[in-house]
Parts: C-alpha cells; structure tokens; sequence
C-alpha cells in the first residue's frame, strides 16, 4: 500500500533556545508553493514574540534547500490576484517577515538552492553553505522578473554589474563561486557542515542579544539609508549604559569566564 503524499509544509521546532524552520516539500525539491509562503508570513512574528527563542534557523528538509517556487504555482506566488484587482506577490511577503525579525537569522543552505529560494535565505543576516550546494538566480530563462526585494538585496551584497551577470545569465554557481561573489557568507566542507553550522548558530545564542538585535538594527538602516540613522545611532549608544550587558561582559573579560548576559528586548 503506497504511504499518501505529503502536503508541502513548514517545520518548526525549537531546542536550546533556537528556532528550526525547514521548508519541506520533497517531492518538488522544497519548492515553496503559496501556503508555504503565507505559512512564512504567519510563523516569523510568533517566533520574534516568542521569548524562548534567541536565533532563527532556516534550511531545507533533506538534501535540497530551495528549488525556487514551484513552477505550477508561479502565479498564485507572485502575482495572487486579490478581490479589488491588485495582485500579491506571497514570495516578497515571506522574504519581508523573515528580514523584520530582529533577532539573529541565519539560513543553512546544504545542497540546490535556485531562485526564490535564494531570496527567502538572503533574507536572512547571513548564509552558511555546504560546498555541495549549487546556486542560480533564474527568471530570464522562464520569462519573469525576480521580485524587487530579491533585486535590491541582490545589488547591494554583490554590486551591480555581477547582480546583472548572475540575473541575465541565470548560471548556475557552486558554494565556492556564490561564496567568492557574495551571494552567501562562507562555504563549508560537506563532512564539517553540521559541525559548523552548530558551532555558529552557538555563538550566536550566546552573545550578548542587547549587541546583536542593536547592530542588526543599525546595519540594516545603514542598507535603507534611513534619514533618522544619526539619531538612531545616538540612541543605541546611548542605551550602552542602561544595558547590563556590558558591564557583565567586562567583567567576565577580566575574570577569564564565559559571560552569562541578561538583556533582553522590551515587550
């Protein structure tokens, strides 16, 4: 008797203070389809309310991280037509609630990644890759326009010119390649993949959250070229000395010991 076919989904779990997220979808190599993408958009602001979760991690179920949006579903992804007409583009949706969290996020890419998948790891802050993954960015061979977020995210990390090589072409790259252009934060051997990965998404749960959710905050205004970033700037520094943190991770500086710091996000 054949097992029936599993439904594309998003997997959650959470351990240690560390949010798991896996785009599941097998069949159709963890293409994202409409209800995994609003399933993204309803998950990542419980996850940012959660307090018992510090850093987010997303990856792929299996050995495949993202084919892209499922070809069948294009349309209802990108172009969902609504009641008065306008249409919604489900993919920049769930690119926008990943990248509004304001805790550490960091997408693990073992394996394909192609197209929206890229974008929904680029909205991440970083991506770690296996040197086993391939990446390409491909709308030019199915005759559609990559979403703007993906373009805009896509020139500022790797500039202009390669933002045109890699959308025009649609070439495929290997982690090295993606590694030396840009598109990801470091490429990691197969066997020491999980090791690598689970060291860094350690070191992210344990530094300080006032240091990491205040130079997130002020990194990504730095990329929107927020008009008020000079007073954000002197409020962050300002709140140095109201945070415990600091003097906690002094302190342990000179102790010799792993600090335990105490900070956490208003509300």
């Amino acid at each position: 008797m054949n097992s029936p076919l599993r439904k594309p989904r998003i997997n959650t779990s959470i351990s240690e203070r560390v949010a798991t997220v896996r785009l599941d979808n097998p069949t159709q190599r963890n293409a994202l389809t409409k209800t995994m993408c609003v399933e993204i958009q309803d998950l990542m602001p419980k996850l940012e309310a959660d307090p018992g979760v510090d850093v987010v991690v997303l990856r792929g179920a299996g050995d495949t991280f993202c084919a892209g949006a499922v070809i069948g579903e294009l349309s209802s992804v990108l172009l969902d037509r609504q009641d008065d007409d306008t249409s919604v583009d489900h993919l920049s949706r769930a690119d926008l609630a990943i990248s509004s969290i304001t805790k550490p996020t960091v997408a693990l890419v073992d394996g394909t990644c192609m197209g929206g998948g890229w974008q929904i790891a680029s909205a991440c802050d970083f991506i770690i890759a296996s040197e086993r993954s391939a990446f390409a960015i491909t709308p030019a061979k199915i005759g559609i326009i990559y979403p703007r977020p993906g373009i805009e995210r896509l020139v500022r990390l790797v500039g202009h010119a390669n933002a045109k090589f890699i959308l025009l072409t649609g070439q495929t790259f290997t982690s090295a390649q993606a590694h030396a252009l840009g598109l990801v934060a470091e490429a990691v051997p197969v066997d020491a993949f999980e090791d690598r990965s689970n060291s860094i998404v350690s070191s992210l749960r344990n530094r300080s959250r006032f240091s990491t959710h205040s130079m997130k905050r002020l990194v990504n205004l730095t990329d929107m070229n927020h008009p008020h970033i000079d007073q954000e700037w002197d409020d962050a520094w300002a709140a140095m000395s109201d945070s415990p943190d600091m003097g906690i991770g002094i302190k342990a500086f000179l102790n010799g010991t792993q600090p335990r710091f105490t900070w956490g996000p208003a509300g």
